[in-house]
């Protein structure tokens, strides 16, 4: 490791990058977290630039000064955050602070976390005090859309919810009351509104699998020209004009293996949005295709374009239908649908992307991979 003399210190500009592997010297600049290192005398040695970015603190007025100096940390009780946690002195067997959300002067957060070197095989005194630094607007970010989150559904889920307590209340105390045709009426709108609650809080959970990397696809042959066909003629059976839809299939197709609930979720979402959100023909293409997949592979996949004859999706707004609470229109939606669809058409190796259509209009198209799975070749 090389030094070089700053502010009458030594401070160290490169340390190890995979001792051991061949991977060369990492310069202390190149991190992308902060990094503040304090020697034997608790002086800092070590300020780098994501350091000085995260923290406001000049490079200048911490290289040299104590710890407790260069960075007057305090946790968010007010605490000086150094002298409650005595790095250098205290029990012998410390070797690390973990992580957690300390404050600046100012009131900036940052999060912290130290790493205590000590002679004498790690017994002995500290030797040096390591500390990282990294800002929390990733965490405020994450903690803001989680809490969007909760404030959409519970709002989503308060309409339907009303509707049959309102119902169910009325009809046990007054059954007698209603003829045959009324009780029929509420009991179909309780229904309908459980259908909705029970929509949602599936669309919950599927946010929540996709999050956390677990969403599960359970593989079979899919018949997708059958279920393209089938969500048609539910749209018609609810009162869409059967000439809003043409689907065009380019025989032959490959085989397509897939989990046969969530192919249809994508379908019905597409459709719905087409219907709701477009105007004019609502156009449905499959066709089989060679694509390069997210993995680099080379393979046949089977595409599914979905465009209607609307105003379609502003330039401006493409970068983000994809994402939560996203909504192209004010016609209702919760706006998670589309992130779900991008979610399960990834889980299952393929890929989706929306564009206009040349005269106009929203089209939406996902590709998935055709042929036997990998576990069945």
């Amino acid at each position: 490791m090389t030094d070089t003399r700053q502010a009458g210190v030594v401070v160290p500009t490169a340390v190890p990058r995979g001792a051991g592997v061949g991977l060369g010297w990492l310069d202390p600049e190149e991190l992308p977290d902060g990094l503040v290192v304090a020697d034997a005398d608790q002086r800092v040695v070590c300020f780098n630039a994501a350091a000085v970015r995260i923290s406001g603190i000049p490079a200048a007025l911490a290289l040299g000064r104590t710890l407790a100096e260069a960075l007057p940390l305090e946790d968010l009780e007010g605490r000086r955050w150094w002298q409650l946690t005595d790095p250098y002195g205290g029990l012998r067997i410390r070797t690390r602070q973990p992580e957690r959300n300390l404050l600046l002067p100012g009131g900036r957060e940052v999060l912290v976390s130290a790493r205590y070197l000590r002679a004498d095989g790690g017994t002995g005194p500290v030797t040096r005090v390591v500390v990282t630094l990294r800002g929390t607007e990733a965490r405020r970010r994450t903690e803001r859309s989680h809490a969007e989150l909760i404030a959409t559904v519970a709002h989503e889920l308060r309409s339907p919810l009303t509707s049959v307590k309102g119902f169910t209340a009325t009809l046990l105390q007054k059954w007698e009351r209603f003829t045959d045709d009324q009780k029929k009426l509420m009991l179909e709108t309780v229904d309908a509104d459980a259908n909705r609650v029970t929509r949602l809080i599936a669309e919950l959970l599927d946010i929540s699998r996709i999050d956390a990397g677990r969403l599960e696809v359970r593989r079979q042959k899919v018949d997708l020209p059958a279920a393209i066909r089938h969500h048609v003629d539910g749209k018609i059976a609810a009162g869409t004009a059967p000439e809003r839809f043409v689907v065009q299939v380019h025989e032959p197709l490959p085989p397509l293996w897939a989990d046969a609930d969530k192919v249809d979720q994508v379908l019905g979402n597409l459709l719905e949005n087409a219907v709701r959100h477009g105007e004019g023909t609502v156009t449905i293409e499959v066709r089989s295709e060679q694509a390069v997949l997210a993995s680099g592979q080379l393979r046949e996949v089977t595409a599914v374009t979905v465009s209607d004859q609307g105003p379609g999706i502003p330039e401006e707004s493409i970068p983000r239908v994809f994402t939560r609470f996203w909504r192209g229109s004010k016609r209702g939606g919760t706006g998670l649908g589309l992130y779900i669809v991008k979610g399960i058409v990834e889980a299952h190796g393929g890929s989706i992307a929306v564009d206009r259509m040349p005269e106009g209009g929203a089209r939406f198209r996902f590709v998935l991979p055709a042929g036997l799975p990998e576990f069945m070749l």
